[in-house]
């Protein structure tokens, strides 16, 4: 089983990169969390699931150790697959979707394209008492302050997914900013 890659990209799109490793080209699915974190690199090393059916082998690539371990942790819940897992993990950052899951956050995972009501109660009640399990990313976790601020701009009529982008880039810059400069540097950014 393949479990590291490191190569150089010879192309990528928000859920597939083809990998160079040594001569060989690897089409390995990612997340668009892992995308946004590869996009600007010309060589990256990846973490890999290798999943493997009687007419298939399909990679999978994360970023972060977390970003897998949650993704192996989301297949194990039945019905969900590694194509729904991607997408979860494109839908919501790793921190925060562990937050989710150990909270009962139902709406919050309903929120994630893709998942209904009994998808986002089965994952509550299956992972609940593994999510701790997965070790944090060492991405900047403002809980209070980022959730008040999304929220705020999806009451303003932004999508949830965009403004966490926003409010999680401005985040990683100072984790310092008041609920009021995150709104106001959001809008700043959402509104050019």
């Amino acid at each position: 089983m393949i479990g590291y890659l490191t190569g150089k990209i010879i192309s990528s799109k928000p859920t597939q990169i083809l990998l160079d490793v040594n001569g060989v080209g690897y089409s390995v699915n990612i997340s668009i969390n892992t995308f946004e974190k590869i996009s600007e690199k010309e060589s990256v090393s990846l973490f890999i699931f290798t999943n493997v059916k009687e007419d298939s082998i399909t990679l999978f690539g994360f970023y972060t150790q977390s970003e897998k371990d949650m993704f192996e942790l989301l297949i194990s819940v039945s019905g969900i697959g590694p194509k729904v897992s991607m997408g979860i993990l494109s839908g919501i950052v790793v921190d925060d979707l562990k937050e989710a899951i150990s909270n009962g956050n139902i709406s919050r995972l309903i929120a994630i394209p893709g998942i209904g009501r009994k998808t986002a109660e089965r994952i509550v009640l299956e992972l609940r008492n593994k999510v701790d399990s997965v070790k944090a990313d060492g991405e900047v976790k403002v809980s209070s302050a980022k959730e008040e601020a999304v929220a705020a701009l999806s009451t303003l009529g932004y999508q949830r997914q965009i403004s966490e982008k926003v409010i999680r880039d401005l985040l990683s810059e100072n984790p310092n900013y008041t609920l009021e400069e995150l709104i106001r540097k959001a809008l700043a950014g959402l509104n050019k």
